[in-house]
């Protein structure tokens, strides 16, 4: 069973797509409500944002074969809350972001939900350790870049609309000063998009576990709002607005190679 795609680069930078897609086993599936079959808090076209870029910058791109609702890749393997105190998805979600059920009748049970995290989770997160460890060895060091993508308006999850970039880098935790500074001075030098960083979206289990700016392993998380190159309604990709999206983080990402 192939559980993720990973296409290896030689530059000290491994972008990883833990939510790109929306495939749900026939399994799965057929105990889901319908509307939850269509995967819909999918990060919608992702890989088709990225893909290019990390071709162009020889960066090697990680991104899964199975939706979030199999198993959330970007959530701790003991489910535990990554926001406390606030409504979210968890490690194997029984609820979507407009906090309707996605079961037609219970949830998995203990024994299913390891089942997913050994055949799904585990994996993806090898793979990742692995590509990682290569990449430092090569060049002493190496940044890992979570892209990530929602829809500009989640009700349960963030009041009003989210802005169209959020940078997460867990309040500094997961990166060091100078990176940070860097992509904040991309995020400034640009108006043709609002962000923020460290808002609602401070990084996920991914880049606050494999973050580690001692060990020379840095991670910076993207969470791009969907409107901005896609229509949210229709899931259409509109190649015309997403240019405009990949020139930034084009710049985004080089200022990653750029050694401290």
């Amino acid at each position: 069973m192939d559980i993720f795609r990973l296409d290896q680069g030689s530059a000290p930078l491994l972008i990883s797509l833990p939510h790109d897609s929306s495939h749900i086993p026939d399994d799965i599936a057929a105990r889901m409500h319908p509307s939850a079959r269509r995967s819909p808090d999918t990060d919608w076209h992702v890989a088709r944002l990225y893909a290019p870029l990390a071709q162009a910058l020889g960066a090697s791109l990680l991104r899964p074969l199975a939706s979030r609702y199999v198993v959330d890749l970007n959530r701790p393997a003991d489910g535990h809350a990554l926001y406390p105190g606030r409504r979210e998805t968890g490690l194997v979600s029984t609820i979507g972001f407009d906090g309707e059920p996605l079961y037609l009748e219970g949830a998995p049970d203990v024994a299913e939900v390891q089942r997913r995290v050994n055949d799904y989770w585990r994996p993806y997160h090898a793979a990742l350790q692995q590509e990682l460890a290569r990449l430092r060895a090569l060049h002493g060091r190496v940044v890992l870049w979570e892209g990530h993508s929602i829809r500009s308006r989640v009700p349960m999850l963030f009041d009003g609309q989210l802005p169209d970039y959020n940078l997460g880098t867990a309040d500094g935790a997961s990166c060091g000063a100078p990176l940070q500074a860097r992509l904040d001075a991309v995020l400034q030098g640009q108006d043709g998009y609002s962000h923020v960083v460290n808002g609602r979206f401070k990084g996920g289990y991914i880049t606050r576990h494999y973050g580690r700016p001692a060990e020379k392993v840095q991670a910076v998380q993207l969470e791009l709002a969907q409107y901005t190159y896609m229509d949210e309604d229709s899931l259409d990709f509109l190649p015309a607005q997403a240019a405009g999206v990949q020139a930034v983080i084009g710049a985004l990402l080089r200022a990653c190679l750029t050694e401290d």
